[in-house]
């Protein structure tokens, strides 16, 4: 009796055990312990957009069962948030999450993994990068920075900032102090405003000692958190230099190339879910958050419509020169704009005519 009952016992612990084993990930069971690190740009307290790394070394941990681990620092911690990109470069750190476009004064063509002034939305810009040949034109141009790039979060399009006094037309642009990043700062200079590109947890001090006149962020959720209408009242939209920004990891290709194949996969695949979950969050939070803006009695501003066309018509002029010289920005600009002419015919139909009608009988 009591032999039976040790082999039952024995044959159930065996059976435990072979469907652990068979439980845990393969991947998990044979693969090295890897430990990064990755800086933001993003300050903690922006918890959507700073999380998005979160998200990624979250998954990595259970995908391999914590042999993959990547350690997250808020920028400032290791390098300025506006220095991501030079610390994976330069193998400081082996990954950051960061705005491609904060590194337009290295090459306006970096403007292209972000968002460039009347550019493609979210949904137009992830399909590009995963099946129109966005991610082969960026990694071909992102190889002169020793870097690899994986998208990593969207915020949709953005807010167009917050500014001390109102916009009433072109003339109330020149000379404007403005916090704005990528190229629609050269945009801003072209309508005689005075861009300056500052680090997100930097813009409300510079705002508060009217350093600068206006900032822009990205949107009702973040904006809130920032504070910025407690000192400017003014809120408008849209962010017509950001209609679709990407926010991305950036990893050192030496590191990359170093990392077994099962490693890579788990990578791209917390990168992809990185990018999916940041837009939705967003999309939760910014409705609740404009309302509760709109009660503190913040104004609702939409950019008049000759600050639109100026805007958009410097844009387009801006494109033109930066082709005519810049090889790197004329092959993917090519590529991109006849990318968003195709989008933007096909979004005219059912989505524009579905949208407006919706909103429409609010």
């Amino acid at each position: 009796m009591q032999r039976r009952d040790f082999l039952k016992k024995a044959s159930v612990g065996a059976a435990a055990g072979a469907a652990a084993t068979i439980a845990a990930p393969a991947i998990a069971q044979s693969g090295p312990v890897v430990k990064w690190r990755l800086t933001s740009s993003f300050p903690k307290s922006l918890d959507t957009i700073y999380g998005g790394a979160d998200v990624l070394a979250n998954r990595l941990r259970a995908m391999t069962g914590g042999k993959f681990d990547i350690r997250v620092f808020p920028g400032g911690e290791i390098v300025p948030g506006l220095q991501a990109l030079d610390a994976v470069q330069q193998g400081t750190v082996e990954v950051c999450h960061t705005c491609s476009y904060y590194y337009v004064g290295k090459d306006k063509t970096f403007g292209f993994g972000t968002s460039v002034p009347f550019g493609m939305n979210a949904r137009q810009m992830n399909a590009w990068i995963y099946y129109g040949g966005g991610q082969k034109l960026l990694d071909e141009f992102y190889a002169n920075y020793n870097v690899v790039s994986f998208a990593g979060g969207n915020t949709g399009t953005q807010m167009g900032g917050w500014f001390r006094k109102e916009i009433k037309g072109l003339d109330d642009v020149k000379g404007l102090k403005i916090r704005i990043a990528g190229l629609g700062g050269n945009v801003f200079a072209a309508l005689g405003a005075v861009p300056q590109q500052i680090a997100g947890g930097d813009i409300y001090p510079a705002l508060e000692k009217g350093t600068i006149d206006a900032a822009e962020w990205v949107g009702p959720y973040d904006d809130e958190k920032l504070g910025f209408f407690k000192v400017a009242k003014n809120y408008y939209y849209p962010g017509w230099w950001e209609p679709g920004p990407v926010i991305h990891f950036f990893v050192n290709k030496k590191e990359w190339d170093k990392l077994p194949k099962e490693y890579q996969e788990a990578f791209q695949a917390a990168a992809y879910e990185a990018n999916v979950t940041m837009l939705a969050e967003y999309d939760h939070k910014n409705p609740a958050a404009l309302s509760k803006l709109l009660q503190a009695g913040v104004k609702l501003q939409a950019y008049p419509k000759d600050v639109m066309e100026a805007a958009y018509k410097a844009a387009q002029e801006l494109y033109a020169d930066e082709a005519g010289k810049n090889p790197a920005f004329k092959k993917i600009y090519t590529e991109y704009e006849k990318y968003r002419k195709t989008q933007n015919a096909w979004f005219s139909v059912a989505e524009a005519r579905m949208d407006s009608f919706l909103q429409s009988h609010k």
